[in-house]
């Protein structure tokens, strides 16, 4: 099987959201882009939408968690190297990013977090350690 990880985001201001991601490397898909929503691609079968809060809305019951005070979720997207995790933090909060935890390794693992100008939590991440089999899998 193959899947895809989409994460739907609830933003106050989407070209605010979008200019932010922007900055940091990342880029939109444009066929899932409009006046609701933008598609920021993580990588090859990870994305984020982006949406207008009441556009969210129209897909739960449940209300919005306020991330300014709430953490509704920790989104980490791993990258190649520390010199990158530092890269994407260091422009995170030169662009209106706020800064959530220090740089730490664990086991291998060096990694660093933001919070994004809605709040949500990111984490960055270099992975020095050895990836055993993916549920499903052989090998």
């Amino acid at each position: 099987m193959t899947a895809s990880l989409i994460v739907n985001l609830a933003v106050a201001d989407l070209d605010r959201s979008v200019a932010f991601f922007t900055e940091l490397g990342f880029g939109f898909n444009p066929a899932l882009t409009d006046d609701n929503g933008a598609c920021l691609v993580i990588g090859d079968n990870a994305y984020v939408m982006l949406l207008r809060p009441a556009y969210f809305s129209a897909f739960t019951k449940k209300g919005i968690a306020d991330s300014a005070t709430t953490a509704e979720a920790i989104l980490a997207v791993t990258v190649d190297s520390r010199a990158e995790v530092d890269r994407i933090v260091n422009a995170a909060l030169a662009s209106g990013g706020s800064p959530a935890n220090d740089p730490e390794e664990i086991s291998g693992v060096y990694g660093w977090s933001f919070h994004d100008p809605d709040g949500h939590l990111w984490e960055v991440l270099n992975m020095d350690v050895p990836r055993g089999p993916r549920p499903g899998r052989e090998g």
